[in-house]
């Protein structure tokens, strides 16, 4: 079984009922567990996306290799109604699946790197990464999680979501 962490955000509709219709979605593939979800938060919105995001990271287990794991969480984006835009990033989702590391690979391909390249940057991606997997090492850089979010100086805000 492959240890991956995968990064939930919605900005559109019913945004906690879009990422648990994701989580459900995910639990419901195939060798693939749940082992831990974070808490949620809301974020300030990056590019063109005008409402805030929440946003939320799940640790699961599962025996896809990373490019079917891939094509499985865009084919869930797609039934949950997810339209990407050619040329535009950041704008507004029903739902955004990333992942983020997988055991601890470093994959380069056009369509999948891992770890994902932006992670370390970004507040909503490390502080629910590091509530789940606080000592988990980045793989290229070799910091742990909590490391690379008490280093970070990303000035979007990001708060905890009460359940």
């Amino acid at each position: 079984m492959h240890r991956v962490y995968i990064g939930l955000g919605s900005n559109l509709g019913d945004r906690k009922a879009n990422i648990r219709e994701a989580e459900e979605k995910l639990a419901a593939l195939p060798e693939t567990r749940i082992v831990k979800a974070s808490s949620l938060y809301e974020s300030e919105p990056l590019g063109n996306a005008k409402t805030w995001f929440v946003n939320s990271v799940l640790e699961i287990e599962t025996e896809f290799e990373p490019e079917e794991l891939l094509k499985r969480t865009k084919a869930i984006e797609t039934a949950m109604g997810r339209k990407r835009v050619k040329g535009k990033r950041w704008g507004s989702r029903i739902i955004d699946l990333d992942l983020l590391l997988f055991d601890n690979q470093t994959v380069n391909k056009r369509n999948l790197k891992l770890p994902h390249p932006e992670m370390q940057k970004r507040r909503f991606v490390l502080l629910p990464l590091s509530e789940l997997a606080p000592h988990v090492t980045h793989p290229q850089l070799g910091t742990t999680m909590s490391e690379l979010l008490g280093g970070l100086k990303d000035p979007k805000k990001v708060v905890l979501l009460r359940p």
